[in-house]
């Protein structure tokens, strides 16, 4: 390169392109790209994740709909957190128990999920899937 004899030229070359200037900011470039590759790899992905309300529907109005919470509650499950719920009237008297739950899908299947409050069968007719949102 004829630039290197003189100093003056050091600077900033506005028109002409300084060769070891692009190569120098192609390799942080690339050092940035590869460090944020390497990042993204390294953390579990986006772990797909869904809001899901279930309808639990008692038998009757005698089903105590408090202690079919506390059972349905005793489910525990890697990637199940349980949510709010409540009560809401269905007829003739008898209340459905609406709860939320976020599962990670990979995790937790819903229809398994379903089954398992369902093994209550004392206090539980039947579990719908009121409402389920991806996150």
């Amino acid at each position: 390169d004829d630039d290197d004899d003189d100093d003056d030229d050091d600077d900033v070359d506005l028109f002409g392109s300084d060769e070891e200037l692009d190569a120098e900011a192609e390799r942080l470039k690339q050092e940035r790209v590869e460090a944020y590759t390497a990042k993204k790899t390294k953390k579990p992905g986006v772990i797909a994740k869904s809001s899901v309300i279930l309808d639990i529907k008692p038998w009757d109005d005698e089903t105590d709909m408090k202690q079919c919470e506390t059972l349905v509650r005793t489910i525990e499950q890697d990637g199940l957190l349980w949510g709010a719920s409540k009560l809401v009237p269905l007829a003739y008297g008898i209340m459905k128990l609406q709860m939320m739950c976020v599962v990670e899908d990979e995790k937790v299947s819903i229809e398994d999920l379903s089954e398992k409050i369902q093994e209550f069968e004392d206090f539980v007719q039947s579990v719908d899937v009121a409402a389920f949102n991806k996150i």
